[in-house]
């Protein structure tokens, strides 16, 4: 291919590497019947990927009248707990790399484009999956939402704030960076990054692809190289 004119890559997990809802869905079902909650049908667990477990399960609780405690009560975090333990024994029996995901990542790797990946999953999770569906080795670093610590508020810097791209830019090498994903946390992180991102339109989109406020929107990974070249170009 033409000279690629970014030192690295960083991509998103969940929607944009790997699809992964139905592992998700099934996991938050597991943590609903926990609590006598009715369980969602799986596909709208699209919907609610982007924030993480918790969101995810905290919003499908929600929608059905919430919680006694709330979601900082005992109850809530229970289920999520039982959720946690139920994914980590079941997070790769669907889930399975988008169409050109290992192609892109191996001939950027051919060359010598560093690629990592920065997802709201947190970090064990995530290299379990990509250790089950052999595909971890290609990257650089896997920073999760848990990788960078937490806040003064006791939450996880994860996206959308910008320190795991950066912190994945740095892993890397440095240099100039490129970052795809396929959700409003990762438009966010990366802009405040000053890291160009190119929207994934066939993953869990949150917002319609075009209403994102990417650099590009790509239909397919086979696109995300030349859509990278035409980026930088600026054509």
């Amino acid at each position: 291919m033409t000279d690629f004119p970014y030192n690295c890559v960083g991509f998103d997990l969940d929607g944009t590497l790997l699809d992964t809802f139905r592992d998700l869905g099934e996991a938050v079902n597991h943590a609903l019947s926990l609590g006598a909650y009715r369980p969602v049908p799986v596909d709208t667990s699209k919907d609610l990927i982007g924030g993480g477990a918790k969101a995810m399960l905290a919003q499908a609780v929600q929608a059905q009248g919430g919680i006694p405690g709330g979601l900082e009560g005992d109850d809530f975090r229970a289920l999520y707990k039982g959720m946690l333990r139920y994914y980590a024994e079941n997070n790769a029996v669907h889930s399975k790399p988008y169409r050109h995901a290992r192609e892109v990542v191996a001939e950027l790797s051919a060359q010598g484009i560093k690629v990592a990946v920065v997802t709201n999953k947190f970090e064990k999770f995530a290299r379990s999956i990509l250790s089950q569906l052999d595909f971890l080795e290609p990257f650089e670093t896997v920073i999760g939402g848990d990788s960078m610590g937490k806040n003064a508020d006791g939450r996880f810097l994860s996206k959308p704030h910008p320190e795991p791209v950066i912190e994945a830019n740095r892993r890397c090498g440095g240099g100039t960076m490129l970052f795809v994903g396929d959700s409003t946390y990762d438009v966010a992180a990366a802009k405040a990054a000053n890291v160009p991102i190119i929207a994934a339109a066939y993953g869990y989109c949150d917002k319609p692809p075009s209403e994102l406020g990417a650099d590009a929107v790509i239909d397919s990974l086979d696109q995300l190289i030349p859509a990278a070249l035409k980026l930088h170009s600026g054509n």
